[in-house]
């Protein structure tokens, strides 16, 4: 079995809402061909997409052809709009929220779905986490690795984490926005470079603000493997211990503490960090993300996994379905008959 825990997708249509707020900066989609559309920010080409990102069918022939059983969807990272006024915000999370569950509707046997919040307004984003998880039946939700000028660690942002908890929600943390993209703007560096620091800012800002010491029930998810975070773990492990003073302030537990706490998906694109990985915070702590259906995700879904030789097959089948049900606190039986 594979559970895909990390695939996007959009609405066929958006509504114009820089004519319904008053102000630009939402996407929109143009159609430009049969199965081809681009998305568009204030008349500005933003990303090619094609009918795999809106059509369910078309998204499960490919997981058909992949031999993914189960995909989880979220949106695409662009259409959290924390930028928005508040209000906005929330009409445009609730337009997403309540499309994404008709993709459900559409085969719940194969697909789950995660919603968004409008997390500029912390209050707005519980009623909307609300609503996901008790009128939509939705596990959980994904959000940004940072929410405009606030990290994480923001103690504005702490009671939505709070309800998280409290309802049982899981989170995906999705890189967004990328940190010091006005200094990369050749060769996709936001993307390569960008992205894996926004990962590690996110883990970061959540253990040393005390967050995931204070919510140790949380069950949260860092994407791409973690971005850099894995692979600077000594450093970070480090520089707590020899500047406290700087490290240690808001918690004072060390950082590879929670290495056992949190999850990780493996988009990492390379056996050897992927053994590393499992070396590092256990098969248990990983499950099969692809970022479908964009080019730096996995083209087929669990290919790296299985590609090792070196690990048991118990190993595999951890990575490749019973964390994601642990994460996602779903039943084998929701998907099986």
């Amino acid at each position: 079995m594979k559970i895909d825990m990390h695939a996007h997708i959009l609405p066929p249509k958006l509504p114009d809402w820089k004519s319904q707020f008053g102000y630009g900066g939402f996407v929109n989609l143009e159609h430009v061909a049969p199965g081809k559309a681009h998305m568009m920010i204030d008349g500005t080409f933003f990303r090619a997409i094609e009918e795999n990102c809106w059509n369910p069918a078309k998204q499960l022939e490919d997981c058909d052809r992949n031999g993914v059983d189960v995909q989880v969807v979220c949106t695409v990272p662009v259409m959290f709009c924390y930028w928005a006024k508040p209000k906005d915000g929330a009409a445009v999370a609730r337009f997403l929220n309540d499309h994404i569950a008709t993709v459900v509707s559409y085969n719940p046997k194969r697909f789950v779905a995660l919603g968004t919040l409008p997390l500029q307004d912390p209050d707005l984003a519980i009623a909307e986490l609300e609503y996901c998880v008790k009128q939509l039946g939705l596990p959980g939700v994904q959000i940004g690795s940072h929410v405009n000028d606030w990290n994480l660690y923001e103690p504005i942002l702490f009671p939505v984490f709070e309800a998280a908890r409290d309802l049982g929600a899981c989170i995906l943390v999705h890189p967004w926005d990328m940190v010091g993209k006005e200094k990369m703007p050749k060769y996709w560096l936001p993307w390569l470079v960008g992205m894996p620091a926004e990962t590690s800012l996110a883990i970061c800002s959540l253990i040393f603000g005390g967050v995931l010491e204070r919510l140790p029930g949380l069950r949260i998810c860092f994407a791409h493997g973690g971005g850099a975070f894995p692979a600077t773990i000594g450093r970070i492990e480090h520089g707590f211990k020899v500047r406290p003073d700087l490290c240690a302030v808001d918690n004072p537990v060390n950082p590879r503490e929670y290495l056992k706490r949190i999850y990780f998906d493996t988009i990492v694109h390379d056996p050897l960090m992927l053994r590393y990985l499992i070396t590092l915070v256990g098969a248990e702590r990983l499950m099969l993300g692809s970022d479908y259906p964009f080019p730096l995700g996995e083209h087929c879904p669990g290919s790296l996994i299985e590609s090792l030789d070196d690990i048991s097959q118990e190993q595999k089948e951890q990575m490749l379905w019973k964390t994601a049900l642990e994460w996602l606190n779903l039943p084998l039986s929701r998907f099986k008959d």
